[in-house]
């Protein structure tokens, strides 16, 4: 079939355009009888292929993450094209790879996130929360990102490797960079295709990966030699330990998805509560009993993370549709999340949903979140924080989006309180 411009998820304006508009071109395609063929578009310096398959359907998506033996990951998850060998140098981590390589590395890195650990992060989280909503109300509301949603996540995750606090500004303008690489705020040129802009692009992209993969080696020597307790002395000690190049790869990993993900999901969580007062006033009057489920309806809802490809290993038949060795097949879990064969009113935003078997974490399988667990409790402990002391808070006007075909992402967003 021939697809309109407002269908066509390889250019880069479709992930321009408004929300609502965005959503009501993953529904078209969710009513279609197959997963629709998308031509991939070349880039200068990187390449391309012929194209993808958009699965936009919650049991095509399941069924994929499911079957991770036919649906690799390999060679690449994280970008459309394949990723030449001096971009995965830094961004090759363990999302980009099969089992048993796969498990090997999540094995090692699971150490970070036993209930256990997490537990004890409790009041360390709480303490965080509580150190940014006293400097956000000393300052007076402003961008929220900025003063709020962004605040919580990388320090988390720069204090479980022990960064110190004055590299913490560095990591998050790096993580900025690396996720906002087709938007003109963090790349400084237009979002085309061209040789020139591509170039500046991908320097930028460049010398963020290698700054923070520096970070993350030194940090490991100095483990090495002085085991502290923190999570890179766990990684690089013991019998089973990262390589410098996994320990750096795995840094960029953690602090993208986990600090960039979580921030996104606090920013439009603000931003639904304060266009759904009718939600707000249910998680006001029994916030303790309503958190968690809001948590994930926040995720399901807004979907922080958009797609991830997957390559079929083999000639493949499902839900009526022959895929051939080598395909490459995109699951979109903002379109799985609104799947009206799943959801009912997937449209409204509803904290006492139940069930919601939202793929906003992946969909099953080896590669569903590592962090899971510890993104429901940073949003839980900043909603509590926020709603506690600043009953009155709320988002004013229009987010800026993020330009990504990638991330959900809200750059800025005013608020008041």
């Amino acid at each position: 079939m021939t697809l309109t411009a407002d269908l066509d998820l390889s250019q880069i304006p479709f992930w321009g355009l408004p929300q609502a508009e965005r959503a009501e071109a993953f529904r078209r395609l969710r009513q279609m009888d197959h997963p629709v063929f998308m031509r991939e578009q070349v880039v200068p310096f990187v390449g391309g292929g012929p194209g993808f398959y958009a699965l936009v359907r919650h049991a095509d998506v399941i069924e994929a993450s499911r079957n991770a033996a036919v649906f690799s990951s390999e060679p690449c998850s994280n970008s459309i094209p394949d990723m030449p060998r001096w971009l995965s140098q830094y961004f090759g981590s363990m999302i980009n790879m099969d089992d048993p390589r796969h498990a090997q590395l999540r094995r090692i890195v699971s150490r970070a996130f036993t209930p256990r650990i997490l537990s004890k992060m409790e009041e360390d989280l709480a303490r965080a929360a509580a150190e940014i909503v006293d400097k956000a109300i000393e300052d007076g509301p402003g961008d929220f990102v900025a003063q709020v949603a962004a605040r919580l996540p990388v320090r988390v995750i720069c204090d479980m490797m022990g960064i110190p606090p004055e590299s913490h500004d560095m990591v998050l303008q790096n993580t900025n960079i690396i996720l906002g690489n087709t938007d003109p705020e963090y790349t400084g040129v237009a979002p085309d295709l061209t040789r020139r802009n591509v170039a500046k692009g991908l320097a930028k992209l460049m010398r963020a990966g290698y700054s923070l993969n520096r970070l993350a080696a030194r940090l490991g020597d100095e483990r090495r030699k002085r085991p502290t307790g923190d999570l890179v002395s766990l990684l690089v000690n013991g019998e089973e330990r990262l390589t410098p190049q996994q320990l750096g790869s795995f840094f960029i990993l953690l602090v993208v998805a986990g600090s960039e993900t979580t921030r996104n999901a606090i920013a439009h969580g603000l931003k639904l509560f304060t266009d759904h007062t009718d939600q707000r006033a249910i998680l006001m009057n029994n916030f303790e009993g309503h958190i968690v489920s809001a948590c994930d309806e926040i995720i399901r809802y807004a979907t922080p993370v958009i797609q991830f490809r997957r390559t079929l290993t083999q000639d493949h038949e499902m839900n009526g549709t022959r895929y051939k060795k080598g395909d490459k097949v995109l699951l979109f879990y903002n379109s799985a999340n609104r799947d009206e064969a799943v959801f009912s009113d997937p449209d409204a935003f509803d904290i006492t949903r139940d069930p919601n078997p939202h793929v906003g974490f992946g969909g099953p399988g080896p590669h569903y979140c590592l962090g899971a667990h510890l993104a429901r409790r940073e949003m839980t402990v900043m909603f509590r924080e926020l709603y506690t002391r600043l009953p009155h808070i709320k988002s004013v006007g229009e987010p800026d989006y993020l330009l990504s075909n990638f991330i959900n992402g809200i750059k800025h967003m005013r608020y008041t309180f």
